[in-house]
């Protein structure tokens, strides 16, 4: 798969993409395999809260990034059922001008329950559109408000995109995602109280003492009007060449990869080995009489072995 995507081969590409985050037996290896051929995509991360128009603006994005010339690959994140697991994939129906040209591959997928707005699947993702010789790579998040900060670890630069009528002024300088964003975007500029919420922005920028107010602008844009849109493009290019001279946030992002592997890797670890050993049902039977709590529970299981020593026992391939 890995050799048939290297030279084009599109349905290698979804299938090895399908594969990692799937997580199929094999699939650490092929990550292993393709990382050295990464990091020559500029990934950027396009967040704000749902109903911003984000997945419109993405589109209108790529349509003037490939008349550039540019190969694009698109991850589209969608909220995932806290009941079925399962999402509705819509991004990509409103990217149906866009879908079938051969420089741009789209991929949809769910958040698979992670807060914060963006899986570690994802992150693949991207990596594999990286891989493929993509040179952009757009990452739009599920939208989930002022908390989802998650995207910063994965994208070299994030577009935070808001539109009018979603909340008064303190809105616009709540601490959270609104630290994280390199560029602002505001959209539905044809909509009364664009040009207040764009000068709400500037304001916090200006007030500032953290952000580097320098690099950060605050753009009005509409889908319906054109408005904007070109000016938005040409400052993605600005940070396109940004990255091309040199790297931005590599040491932070790949920190924050790590960190990000091997906390699902643990998790996936305890959570296997609690609930194999039964202890995890005698606990429930022990807080639903009354008899325990939560808290206490989790010492005692957490207590009941070293996590080193089981962690080297599973490599050595031990069971559980």
């Amino acid at each position: 798969m890995i050799e048939a995507m290297m030279a084009g081969n599109v349905r290698a590409l979804a299938r090895l993409i399908s594969f990692v985050e799937d997580r199929q037996d094999g699939w650490k290896d092929a990550m292993k395999s393709i990382y050295g051929t990464t990091g020559h995509a500029c990934v950027f991360g396009i967040t704000g809260s749902p109903g911003a128009g984000k997945s419109t603006l993405t589109n209108e994005i790529a349509k003037r990034l490939l008349r550039r010339e540019h190969t694009i690959g698109i991850i589209a994140v969608d909220p995932s059922s806290p009941y079925s697991g399962g999402a509705l994939l819509g991004d990509r129906l409103r990217m149906r001008d866009i879908c079938t040209d051969r420089n741009i591959f789209i991929r949809s997928m769910a958040t698979r329950g992670v807060l914060g707005g963006l899986c570690q699947a994802a992150r693949d993702v991207a990596r594999i559109l990286d891989a493929a010789g993509k040179d952009v790579i757009l990452i739009e998040t599920v939208g989930v408000g002022q908390d989802e900060i998650e995207v910063v670890s994965a994208s070299d630069y994030v577009m935070l995109v808001t539109c009018p009528g979603q909340g008064d002024g303190i809105q616009a300088i709540k601490a959270g995602v609104m630290e994280i964003a390199d560029l602002f975007v505001v959209n539905k500029a044809d909509k009364d109280g664009a040009d207040e919420l764009a000068s709400e922005i500037s304001a916090m920028l200006d007030l500032s003492t953290e952000m580097e107010v320098k690099k950060q602008s605050v753009i009005k844009t509409s889908a319906v009007t054109k408005e904007g849109l070109d000016d938005l493009v040409k400052n993605l290019e600005g940070f396109l060449n940004e990255k091309k001279s040199g790297s931005k946030r590599v040491r932070d992002q790949v920190r924050q990869e790590i960190l990000s592997i091997m906390e699902r890797e643990i998790v996936g670890i305890l959570r296997e080995r609690i609930m194999s050993n039964g202890r995890l049902e005698g606990a429930l039977d022990l807080v639903m009489a009354d008899r325990s709590d939560p808290y206490t529970e989790v010492d005692e299981m957490l207590s009941g072995y070293s996590l080193m020593e089981h962690l080297k026992k599973t490599e050595e391939g031990d069971k559980p």
